[in-house]
């Protein structure tokens, strides 16, 4: 694979795992997240790949979000760049045609919590930390805090923890709905790699099309949806998928995929 900046990438089967790798506390930048837009658009042209996993190196940190060195001297257009740079890469991340996988091993603060909440699904290791402290440095969540967290929390905690500057832990994560599932310190990799072997057993084709019908629940009525979701389903028999899928459920064997 090409290199992406603060980003290791390895492909594991139909899975990228992505490494946030910008020590000490795994930092986005202006580098990285125009790699990470890259990278995404990259495995999205990929019709190999599945599922994304994306984690932090080492063992104390996810992401602990933006470098605030960069705003300290309140430079409008160093701000206007940024929330530019952040909003695009974790909205191409949300948009990805597989299934993203946050596996949060340590602390996701601010923008580093943005990026799990631009996944599908995310993991948490029992010891992970996790808040949207921004507007206790008179800023605030600008990659999609305000609208993915209240989502998936509801309002009273999405309010608790961007207003009021509430930490979470991660048993409170996963009670609250913001994490999935929590495991021990160090297993959220393969935690996230299992389930992303799940997700190489499903249709791709179909995977993805349900991914963007679930996803629309959040901005059209259900009405609108319901029939989007009918014409999905006839469209997925133009797809090679759709009829090897269903021929290798009747002869017994696992299919075989081709993104299609």
């Amino acid at each position: 694979m090409n290199s992406y900046a603060h980003l290791n990438v390895e492909k594991r089967g139909h899975t990228a795992v992505v490494t946030i790798d910008n020590p000490p506390a795994n930092t986005w930048n202006r580098a990285s997240l125009s790699a990470l837009k890259q990278l995404v658009a990259d495995l999205n042209a990929d019709r190999d790949i599945y599922a994304l996993v994306i984690t932090g190196q080492g063992e104390k940190f996810f992401s602990a979000g933006a470098d605030l060195n960069m705003f300290a001297d309140g430079d409008k257009k160093v701000a206007t760049e940024m929330t530019m740079l952040f909003g695009e890469a974790f909205e191409a991340l949300s948009a990805f045609r597989g299934v993203s996988i946050a596996a949060v091993n340590g602390y996701a603060m601010g923008g580093g919590l943005e990026c799990a909440l631009a996944c599908d699904i995310r993991i948490a290791e029992e010891q992970a930390q996790m808040a949207l402290p921004e507007a206790g440095v008179g800023l605030l969540p600008c990659a999609g805090g305000t609208q993915n967290l209240p989502w998936l929390v509801g309002e009273g905690w999405a309010k608790r923890m961007i207003l009021c500057g509430e930490r979470v832990n991660a048993a409170t994560a996963e009670r609250i709905g913001l994490v999935e599932q929590v495991v021990a310190k160090g297993e959220a990799l393969d935690a996230a790699l299992k389930l992303a072997e799940g997700v190489a057993k499903q249709s791709p084709s179909s995977v993805g099309v349900c991914k963007q019908l679930v996803q629309a629940a959040r901005l059209q009525p259900p009405a609108w949806n319901l029939i989007k979701e009918r014409e999905a389903f006839i469209k997925l028999f133009d797809t090679h998928d759709q009829g090897e899928g269903t021929r290798a459920f009747l002869e017994k064997r696992a299919p075989n995929w081709k993104n299609a």
